[in-house]
């Protein structure tokens, strides 16, 4: 057992069939391995049961400590509120539909010693076909443009300790966000290892990154990200990673 605290981060979008599970699952394995636990599902405007299942959840054990959006933001808005929220030493994120096995974060763990950002991809995605077309567009124009060198940058299985935000500043909404985090991280200094993980079907619920409107916004988005940051004033700045390594971000 590590003798770090963690929070878990979990943003949901009508996901009242699996936020439950997801809940009790991080609850039962995440104090296997760390000192203290915290979850933090984000409940992103659901027009479900989402909500008022988490807040349950939170009555019946003080380590669930939920967020609330009034309205859907977006998932880049889920996570970051999540991340405003933390308590933990080192920040955890996965998504609430239960497509991963969290015993996997020992992948994760074993590695902490290598890098300051520690990310899963998907050895398998167990997704529609076009989904994985549409990320693999994704990720090589991510590639293209920022030169991210990271097989699956949305796979939401990431391990990080939390003095890396203290250095960068997301402002992603929607989709980029994983994009936008790596990035950062990579033009701050910090250091990225991969570990490939399992993927597992999607039981229930729908997957909102399969809509075309979510798919049209996370491209107009990485061009106004890339127009940002080309015109960005701060090309020469000087924040220091975790690792004591400066970059920009």
């Amino acid at each position: 057992m590590l003798q770090q605290s963690i929070s878990v981060i979990l943003p949901a979008f009508n996901e009242e069939a699996n936020i439950e599970q997801a809940v009790k699952l991080s609850l039962e394995i995440m104090p296997d391995y760390f000192s203290e636990v915290e979850i933090i599902p984000v409940n992103d405007g659901s027009a479900d049961a989402t909500g008022a299942l988490i807040e349950r959840l939170a009555d019946n054990d003080p380590r669930v400590r939920p967020v609330h959006h009034s309205v859907n933001r977006g998932y880049g808005a889920a996570l970051r509120s999540g991340f405003e929220a933390v308590g933990g030493e080192l920040i955890f994120f996965t998504d609430a539909d239960n497509q991963f096995d969290l015993h996997e974060i020992t992948l994760l763990i074993e590695r902490l010693k290598e890098a300051d950002m520690i990310i899963g991809y998907r050895i398998r995605r167990n997704d529609h076909f076009m989904r994985i077309v549409n990320a693999f567009l994704y990720n090589m124009l991510i590639r293209v443009l920022f030169g991210l060198k990271v097989r699956d940058i949305d796979c939401a299985f990431k391990l990080f300790r939390r003095d890396l935000l203290k250095e960068i500043k997301l402002e992603s909404d929607g989709a980029l966000i994983s994009a936008e985090l790596l990035i950062k991280a990579k033009m701050s200094g910090c250091s990225i290892t991969e570990v490939g993980v399992h993927h597992f079907p999607r039981l229930t619920g729908e997957q909102t990154g399969a809509n075309l409107k979510v798919i049209l916004k996370a491209f107009v988005e990485i061009f106004k990200f890339y127009s940002k940051l080309k015109h960005s004033t701060t090309a020469h700045c000087s924040c220091k990673c975790a690792s004591g390594k400066k970059g920009c971000c």
